[in-house]
């Protein structure tokens, strides 16, 4: 089977783990690498690719500043540290972007940000609104409130999150190491690197092994987790080497890494979990305009919507019927019930003025949104 071509991707996450940013005997960037990487996202960018970057450093950046010594920190001490390193570390993707005339938007994220819907969409809104101003989001764990009950504690996973999140098409794992072998490299030399995997199974999870960075808190079996969820969702993903200089470049052109692939696509995913693995909380009953705009695929608008039923959250699953009670589909509401109830038959300029702030123009965008297979075109 053909390994994939990374300039077939539109929309790339970009994992960069500590031990490749942070020098670890100084404490300081590696401004040298970085600045290459940077060259490489440019590179892509510049091609019309929406590319997110998941960063660790922040403590490992806290802790340089503040001359704290070697050793484990404790949690409040992990979280201070991180107050300060996130700072420097926004400072720096935004220089070594922005002489690439490219802005950078810092995201802090925590576990719950992307387990808990309303929390997961709110996310969700900003990085596909950055990604539309052509700017790329750098996004790392949350932390200084982070505790160790709900933090992920690798960004790895993170990422894959992220990339789901994000609807992602692939995710790229930067590591110390250039990929997935069938026994531990440094122990033993005839291990064998993997260029691909169709499907995380058992025995592939027997692979992987521990972290060996000092700096690292993700070994490969968080990658084999990560791939897990990127390729669940449809999203691609690869592990590849970041210790080069022009990691993507060497991707592009060929260089060794281990590819998981998915047989599904971001979108596709995404709505087959909206379809069946979410309980509606509700039903909107919309006008046969509406209906045969969703249809044709196009994102509802409060003006179609004729009638509210139940008791719903923004991000919670709800039932749309036509006027004459026939399923239409389901998906993902925008907004609260109330606030539908006070919208509904309402065109979107006038959400403003009725909820006293701007809020969504659609009652569920399209990519929320599944169409029955019994009207769908």
């Amino acid at each position: 089977m053909a390994l994939p071509k990374l300039k077939k991707f539109r929309r790339i996450v970009v994992k960069v783990g500590s031990s490749l940013l942070i020098d670890a005997t100084r404490g300081t960037v590696r401004q040298t690498w970085l600045a290459a990487l940077a060259a490489d996202i440019a590179e892509l960018h510049g091609e019309g690719r929406d590319i997110m970057i998941v960063s660790s450093g922040s403590i490992a950046l806290g802790r340089s500043r503040l001359k704290l010594p070697r050793g484990p920190l404790k949690l409040e001490e992990s979280q201070a540290a991180a107050a300060v390193g996130q700072i420097a570390l926004a400072r720096t993707w935004s220089e070594v972007l922005g002489d690439h005339d490219i802005g950078a938007g810092q995201i802090l994220v925590t576990l719950q940000d992307t387990e808990e819907r309303r929390r997961y969409l709110n996310a969700r809104s900003t990085i596909a609104k950055l990604l539309e101003w052509r700017a790329v989001p750098v996004i790392n764990e949350n932390d200084t409130v982070a505790t160790n009950e709900i933090r992920y504690g690798d960004n790895d996973r993170l990422a894959a999150r992220v990339a789901t999140m994000a609807s992602a098409d692939l995710l790229i794992l930067l590591s110390d190491i250039d990929g997935l072998y069938d026994a531990p490299p440094g122990a033993n030399p005839n291990a064998r690197l993997i260029p691909h995997v169709e499907r995380v199974t058992a025995e592939i999870e027997a692979m992987a092994g521990a972290a060996e960075s000092e700096l690292s808190r993700g070994g490969m079996a968080t990658k084999i987790e990560a791939a897990k969820i990127a390729t669940t969702a449809g999203t691609h993903m690869l592990i590849a080497s970041g210790k080069i200089e022009h990691p993507l470049r060497a991707i592009a052109e060929g260089g060794r890494c281990t590819w998981f692939s998915t047989p599904a696509n971001p979108v596709t995913a995404r709505k087959r979990w909206i379809a069946g693995s979410l309980e509606p909380r509700g039903t909107l009953t919309i006008d046969a305009g509406a209906a045969a705009a969703l249809r044709a695929g196009k994102s509802l608008l409060p003006a179609g919507v004729i009638r509210i039923d139940g008791q719903f959250a923004r991000g919670d699953a709800v039932i749309v019927r036509d006027p004459d009670a026939h399923e239409v589909g389901r998906g993902l509401v925008a907004y609260d019930a109330g606030e539908a109830e006070q919208i509904k038959g309402r065109s979107s300029a006038d959400v403003l003025q009725i909820l006293g702030v701007s809020g969504r123009g659609a009652m569920f965008h399209r990519d929320d949104l599944v169409i029955g297979p019994q009207q769908a075109e």
